[in-house]
């Protein structure tokens, strides 16, 4: 993975011709400007410097060792799961896999609980002994049939009534997104599941799995190409107007590449509290969510779980969600998806860049999308490129 220095990026490292100019300027060094920056260096050739305001790549996926030597996800838990067999391919090809189902734990009257709400659920909740059907019957006499359903309350207590959603759904989600569900779009609760089985997963994918060595290493391996330059503590204002480059491929906060001219984007942020403990295990599960309005923090994550580490201790974090800090969760309101279209509106106005990924698009992706967007943008590119090629070779003589 090559590295410049703002003066090597500015003049020209040597490797690139005498300093011609860079075929894309690349910003933000997550899933979506790395997964790009690869296709167009390998794909075709193309002369790349990707930056990145952090000092590492990986976006929010970074993971590495921490005081004691315990791995860690700095930006709180990264669990990869897709459908998509494309996907998996095209990663496979910078990392090994670790299989790995998330379950998540909720703490909950005491009681420790799956989450998202199965049989096991409701049986340890309400002290019965229920199969499916009669859960199914269970959770029918609870709900409340709401005839529009147009927020995150409504979507809850549609399914399965007000109490469940009062004790798993809206202390939690006023504490996630400082809004209370009511105020929120359906889409918020929506991909939370309901189930009447015994099924603990928390997500259903075909694939589910972990980076064998981390993401940070399969991002190395994704970068590790001598056509892409790396550029690290690097905010875009500092190379915008310096660094020679045809055309842009921007993956930071699209409100601030047009310098808030509409005002700005409202983001949820996160703050993490890590701690390093003298015994090899606290929970049961990677992740457990505390939905209790009381308790300041929303889940506590222990990595190893995730990273599959053999240590004699163990590291935490406590996650408490925030108004303020880096941009995280874009807020699904309809005032915000009306302030995102006049700022993609100026985009598609905007000749020589081409915006990308969660904080480009406004609009919270999973990774696996995030890289198959990544992917779709070269196949676009590719076909220009080709389409291009063609054209040449039709005006030679």
């Amino acid at each position: 993975m090559p590295t410049v220095t703002l003066d090597n990026a500015i003049h020209g490292p040597s490797h690139l011709n005498n300093g011609q100019p860079y075929d894309y300027l690349i910003v933000g060094a997550g899933f979506a400007g790395s997964v790009i920056a690869e296709r167009l260096a390998a794909g075709l050739g193309k002369h790349v410097l990707l930056i990145d305001r952090r000092e590492h790549i990986a976006g929010n996926a970074y993971d590495c060792a921490d005081a004691a030597g315990v791995m860690i996800h700095r930006y709180g838990p990264h669990i990869f799961h897709t459908n998509a067999e494309r996907i998996v391919d095209y990663l496979s090809r910078f990392t090994d896999w670790r299989p790995y189902e998330h379950r998540v734990l909720a703490h909950v009257d005491e009681h420790l609980v799956p989450i998202p709400i199965n049989l096991t659920t409701l049986n340890r909740l309400f002290g019965l002994s229920m199969d499916e059907a009669q859960a199914q019957a269970f959770l029918a006499a609870r709900a409340e049939p709401v005839a529009d359903i147009r927020t995150s309350e409504d979507v809850v207590i549609n399914q399965i009534g007000r109490e469940l959603y009062e004790k798993f759904f809206r202390g939690y989600t006023r504490k996630q997104w400082g809004l209370d569900p009511s105020e929120l779009d359906k889409s918020v609760t929506s991909r939370v599941p309901t189930r009447t089985n015994e099924d603990d997963r928390y997500f259903t994918d075909t694939f589910q799995a972990m980076p064998l060595q981390g993401y940070t290493r399969m991002f190395e391996r994704m970068l590790d190409h001598p056509q892409i330059d790396v550029l690290l503590a690097t905010d875009f204002d500092a190379v915008r107007d310096r660094v020679q480059y045809k055309a842009l491929i921007y993956c930071g906060p699209i409100d601030e590449f047009f310098d808030f001219c509409y005002g700005k984007l409202p983001y949820r942020s996160l703050r993490f509290q890590h701690e390093t403990l003298p015994q090899s295990q606290l929970q049961d599960v990677a992740v457990v969510n505390f939905p209790d309005p009381a308790v300041p923090y929303t889940r506590i994550t222990e990595y190893k779980h995730l990273t599959g580490q053999v240590h004699a201790h163990t590291s935490i974090s406590y996650e408490f969600p925030c108004g303020e800090g880096d941009p995280y969760y874009p807020i699904p309101r309809p005032e915000n998806a009306d302030l995102y279209r006049r700022y993609s509106a100026l985009a598609d106005a905007t000749p020589g860049v081409t915006f990308l990924g969660r904080l480009g698009t406004y609009k919270y992706y999973n990774m696996d999308q995030v890289v198959g967007q990544a992917l779709a943008l070269y196949q676009r590119i590719e076909r220009e490129h080709a389409a291009s090629a063609q054209a040449s070779e039709e005006v030679v003589p």
